[in-house]
């Protein structure tokens, strides 16, 4: 069997997934998208992430110095990183490897120079694909903002030192520029940086349905299970296990999210990958606003208009996938969000509050697994991209055709490589 014209399963039909269905087919190959839930639906992190296109995104969750922070992460259930006592023993081993990943100034920047080639032209590579899927309106390149209550937390930042090292660019904003370009912010907030590189999607779900559609009508076959395994026979991929049976292939992809850790430890690569839990609060037809998506420095979320209301997406929960959801985290970035946004009615019915929860996959180190499996190259990992899933999913689905192919992948994917953890 050659490398073009193979019959692929592709495991998990979120923004990876269905990218990587995409660019298969381009390649000639035949594609089976394996999922049990509906692309772009609610129970998807595809649905509910921030909907950031941020190719500036490239500073893993842990800096130097995290580790001095643990304790407060256990004492607060509701800060912007808390993980819960019950699950401590199992997330230790990850949590240990996560601090030590960022340990020092020069691993940071390690990761994000590798994070940047993944990362740059993002926000381009989506407007291509949403054209192809007919949904262009969905993808808008119109720069990101940041905003602090003074210039002081941003100069101390580590994380915007390293991006100016890396390439990339920002223009700053004082008090008065800030106000003319969000005139409804909370004056608390004093200084502003936009990246003009960096875009949005004005609806997730939707935009993943999309390009599900249109990996379908571009020939792939999807099919409504849930992946359990691989199977190996005599060192060849022979098929991909579901709770339905098995699906019989030449090659898969293991794009699955935060249930991936299960399907490559099936053919014998056990993979650190955890979940950092997300929730978001969506506002329908709120009367005030940013004009500009936005994140917030002192409340670490992002701020979105999307097609459904206005969302704050942001923090994190290390507590499994199993867990009951806190929905206290959501009600604090609603909080949040009013107090950025003083203009918001009040007396907001709750019927037009919505409330999110999911799961991040997410490697310790803060960049995703994308290569092939150690048993056999008819298996190629695409998970773990913890906070820049979305933005990632273009130029990884790229990434995933190339190696189904037997091609030069375009980028150096080293940094990426699962055998780091292994």
């Amino acid at each position: 069997m050659t490398d073009a014209g193979r019959h692929v399963a592709i495991i998990g039909a979120g923004a990876v997934g269905v990218i990587s269905a995409i660019e298969a087919l381009r390649f000639g190959h035949r594609v089976t998208l394996i999922d049990p839930g509906e692309p772009g639906g609610e129970q998807a992190a595809s649905y509910g992430n921030a909907g950031w296109l941020s190719s500036h995104s490239v500073i893993p969750p842990a800096e130097p110095g995290t580790w001095k922070k643990v304790p407060g992460y256990l004492m607060d259930p509701l800060g912007p990183l808390a993980i819960r006592w019950s699950y401590l023993p199992k997330a230790l081993p990850w949590l240990i490897r996560y601090l030590l990943s960022s340990r020092t100034e020069a691993q940071v920047e390690t990761t994000a120079r590798a994070l940047r080639d993944l990362l740059k032209d993002a926000p381009q590579l989506h407007r291509q694909l949403a054209d192809e899927a007919g949904v262009p309106e969905l993808i808008e390149r119109r720069g990101v903002m940041h905003v602090f209550p003074s210039r002081t937390p941003f100069d101390g930042d580590l994380g915007w030192r390293i991006r100016k090292r890396v390439g990339i660019e920002w223009l700053e904003l004082n008090e008065d520029e800030m106000r003319q370009r969000e005139p409804d912010l909370d004056p608390r907030y004093k200084f502003g940086v936009v990246v003009e590189e960096a875009g949005r999607c004005r609806d997730p779900g939707s935009y993943v349905a999309a390009l599900a559609a249109h990996a379908v009508a571009s020939g792939a076959r999807r099919v409504a299970a849930r992946a359990t395994g691989l199977r190996l026979q005599d060192g060849r991929l022979a098929a991909v296990v579901t709770e339905s049976g098995e699906i019989a292939c030449d090659a898969a992809v293991v794009a699955a999210g935060a249930r991936s850790k299960q399907l490559s430890a099936s053919i014998g690569d056990p993979l650190p990958l955890e979940t950092e839990r997300g929730y978001h609060v969506m506002i329908e037809n709120p009367e005030s606003g940013p004009r500009n998506s936005m994140m917030a420095s002192d409340a670490k979320m992002v701020v979105n208009w999307t097609d459904k209301g206005l969302r704050a997406a942001g923090t994190v929960e290390i507590a499994g996938l199993d867990a009951a959801p806190n929905w206290k985290r959501a009600e604090i970035l609603r909080d949040n969000l009013f107090s950025m946004f003083p203009k918001l009615p009040k007396n907001i019915p709750a019927s037009r509050i919505k409330t999110w929860f999911g799961h991040r996959p997410s490697m310790p180190d803060g960049r995703p697994c994308i290569g092939y499996a150690r048993a056999t190259r008819a298996v190629v990992y695409a998970f773990g991209h913890g906070h820049i899933g979305l933005v990632g999913s273009a130029r990884t689905g790229r990434l995933v055709a190339q190696l189904l192919s037997g091609k030069t992948p375009e980028i150096v994917l080293a940094p990426f490589a699962p055998s780091r953890f292994l």
